[in-house]
């Protein structure tokens, strides 16, 4: 069966449509009723070729959006569902895409999502045990027909039909923040992301500095620019940053004040914004765009396309209307003064200060690397044969006690056995990371600081990143796609684990694996 919103995107002759509605908690309630209302209106509008349901928005329990997608798709128009990388462990996110093809639903957007902030008698416990990178690799792999060792030998499944897309920012304030989401989207691509969607901010300099980026690097993948219709009232939740990842500036908020002084309180203003987005993200080249709002009618959306539409020949005219910097925000590309978007020269970034300290912690793990952790290191050999010599003896359990107590008293190190603090310049990402995330940073910090922490905790990858930079290393970031822990690992010495090959670092290091021990 044809999948529309695909064909809308790598057909070169369609600008894709997706209108974002937000399932609420609860199964029978009046906002599940009026999200299939709104899903059958734009199946008779023609106009929108996939409606996009959230999943547990803001970290809050809502219906699943799985269940209200196989009602949307029997109204004649295609889900896209935000399939996010939290409240389930990797069997259940296996189990959730089995159900999800064996129903016919396609379209995915993956993310990691938003950290679980209210539930039944209090928060809930967070679970973010894969990150969008895994998934993204789950998911292309059942594309191929999905392959596991089984009693009789390697099974095979049936090749699923999924058309699985990723989420980047291009709105970060600082250099490490917007580099590492720029690494991590590399790494999302590799790991078969088959279109992307841009998270949501209203700075026209910087949706073409994503496009740009994007082509630059040779990704041929399409490309999706959000559009958000903004009221006063979630302009400034998203200010002060309560809703994390989306991007409103001081300036935007006093327009907006000004605007809502207006008989109708603003509102008109807001769709003419809406559809001015529309016109200079089609003028930019991007394939598609992704509408929201809060209460949004199947009516608005239809004059945002058709005035998007009307105004996109002279889109031009209109980015003067959407210069809202942050203040000291970082560009990846100079700034072209004609314009007022972006020239094709890079920044130089050699030269602009860290973005936060690098820590004495760090420069003595480069240490303790160099001499014992590298397979040609001097003193690699005789750690390895130390391990040989402890593994399954009495002496094992003293070894992973002062082992665990050097990492916690250095890094807080949780124990995983499947360490990653090489892979992220010795900041682990199991405990400096409330969202585990072991291939880049998600896209809710904010000024540097961590989505969960903030104004506490400095975002792990902000700290990976200047630490890296610091050694003229930072690409590193952009690197290998690291595996998701393995929890059989879980309490046990990852110091054996690593010199006697059995962690996620043999294969890429070249560790001859100790069979004699081997979990």
């Amino acid at each position: 069966m044809e999948n529309r919103f695909k064909e809308s995107l790598l057909n070169k002759e369609f600008f894709s449509i997706t209108w974002e509605l937000v399932p609420g908690r609860g199964a029978f309630e009046k906002n599940q009723e009026e999200v299939l209302m709104a899903a059958e209106q734009a199946a008779k509008g023609g106009k929108i070729h996939a409606i996009t349901l959230t999943d547990n928005p803001g970290g809050n329990p809502a219906i699943l959006a799985d269940y209200l997608a196989s009602e949307i798709i029997k109204k004649g128009i295609e889900p896209l569902v935000h399939f996010t990388c939290k409240d389930r462990n990797r069997n259940q996110i296996e189990s959730q895409l089995y159900a999800l093809d064996r129903m016919g639903i396609r379209n995915l957007l993956v993310m990691t999502g938003d950290y679980p902030v209210t539930g039944y008698k209090g928060r809930p416990m967070p679970v973010f045990d894969l990150d969008p990178v895994h998934v993204l690799e789950l998911i292309s792999k059942m594309n191929n027909g999905l392959e596991y060792p089984g009693i009789k030998g390697t099974v095979k499944h049936k090749p699923s039909d999924f058309f699985a897309g990723a989420v980047v920012s291009p709105f970060k304030a600082t250099e490490a923040e917007q580099m590492v989401q720029y690494y991590k989207l590399k790494k999302k691509i590799e790991a078969g992301a088959q279109f992307i969607v841009t998270q949501l901010g209203y700075d026209a300099r910087k949706f073409h500095e994503v496009i740009q980026y994007i082509r630059q690097q040779g990704w041929d993948i399409p490309v999706i620019g959000n559009i958000y219709v903004l009221p006063i009232g979630t302009a400034k939740a998203m200010n002060k940053n309560k809703i994390p990842g989306c991007v409103v500036t001081d300036k935007l908020v006093a327009e907006l004040e000004k605007e809502a002084q207006a008989p109708d309180k603003g509102y008109k203003a807001r769709l003419d914004r809406a559809a001015k987005m529309y016109a200079f993200m089609k003028g930019m080249n991007f394939d598609g765009v992704h509408i929201g709002g809060h209460n949004l009618k199947y009516e608005d959306v239809e004059y945002i396309i058709e005035k998007g539409e009307e105004l996109s020949a002279n889109w031009m005219d209109y980015i003067h209307e959407f210069d809202y910097p942050i203040p000291g925000g970082f560009y990846y590309y100079e700034k072209d003064p004609e314009t007022g978007l972006n020239t094709s020269q890079p920044v130089d970034r050699k030269n602009r200060p860290l973005d936060t300290k690098v820590e004495f912690v760090y420069k003595l793990s480069t240490l303790t690397h160099k001499l014992m952790l590298e397979p040609k290191a001097p003193l690699w050999k005789p750690m390895r044969a130390i391990a040989k010599r402890v593994d399954g003896t009495s002496l094992e359990r003293p070894y992973h006690a002062f082992e665990h107590l050097m990492k916690v008293c250095l890094y807080d190190c949780h124990d995983c056995g499947d360490c990653a603090l090489m892979d992220v310049a010795y900041v682990c990402p199991m405990s400096q990371c409330p969202k585990k995330q072991r291939n880049g940073a998600c896209g809710g910090s904010f000024m540097g600081w961590c989505e969960v922490y903030p104004n506490k905790k400095k975002c792990a990858y902000v700290r990976a990143y200047a630490r890296l930079k610091n050694d003229g290393k930072e690409e590193k970031l952009a690197g290998d796609i690291i595996p998701p822990p393995n929890w059989d690992l879980y309490h046990t010495s990852s110091w054996l684990n690593y010199y006697l090959g059995w962690d996620h670092s043999a294969s890429h290091l070249g560790i001859e694996n100790n069979e004699k021990g081997k979990k």
